[in-house]
């Protein structure tokens, strides 16, 4: 069981969050999470997965999964060695790695099968709807021309929650998160009173800095939110 409400850091493959730095990164995203007693998930690249998964406690994602059995599958990453390696779940479907519904199904269907978290991503409220009707972990809407850049999704209160709103008409037991823009608490606030159940973020953390400032201020947000 993962937590919520949760904030999701995707590593990518900065730089300042790949190899060892990718490992001091996660660290110090359990040592905050364990002093506020909130939920972080880390999805650190791939060649990350194994070590992060083995020392840290906080619950790790790929960034991708391909929804096949282990096999004759060069170059494919499969549910089952990220069971293996002790990983809690993936991504799928993050706009900067696209792939057809089937293939999102496929992942869907795979994580399932090995106990495993999925959390699609999403372009558009609608495709959220479609997406959550697979019945994933979770739902995450980022909209493209807002990644990495300065503007949050929570300037878009409408969509955030027209989004929510069709994820919970589709499956009500899929868990709708936001993500884009997303820099600071405030952030992370908004989307939460919005009905977010957490945000999926990178740059915001990964290149801060000041991290542990980033991380301890939007653990306060979580914290208050599991207070309430």
């Amino acid at each position: 069981m993962i937590d919520l409400p949760t904030l999701v850091v995707n590593f990518k493959t900065y730089y300042e969050s790949t190899g060892s730095r990718a490992l001091e990164l996660a660290k110090l995203m359990e040592q905050v999470s364990e002093e506020y007693g909130v939920s972080f998930i880390v999805a650190p690249s791939l060649p990350d997965l194994s070590l992060i998964a083995e020392i840290t406690n906080i619950p790790v994602f790929a960034q991708h999964v391909d929804g096949v059995s282990p096999g004759a599958h060069t170059g494919h990453i499969t549910a089952a060695n990220l069971k293996e390696l002790g990983v809690s779940g993936s991504l799928l479907n993050h706009s900067e790695r696209r792939i057809g519904v089937d293939l999102i199904a496929d992942g869907i269907a795979s994580l399932k099968s090995h106990g495993l978290h999925s959390l699609v991503c999403s372009a558009t409220p609608l495709v959220s709807k479609a997406l959550a009707s697979l019945e994933p972990w979770a739902v995450a809407m980022e909209p493209p021309e807002l990644i990495g850049g300065d503007v949050s999704v929570t300037t878009r209160p409408d969509v955030v929650k027209t989004t929510i709103a069709l994820i919970q008409e589709a499956s009500a037991s899929v868990i709708p998160f936001v993500g884009a823009g997303v820099k600071n608490s405030k952030h992370l606030s908004d989307a939460l009173l919005m009905g977010s159940r957490g945000v999926l973020l990178a740059s915001g953390v990964t290149k801060s800095p000041t991290p542990r400032i980033v991380l301890e201020e939007m653990a306060k947000v979580l914290q208050s939110r599991i207070d309430s």
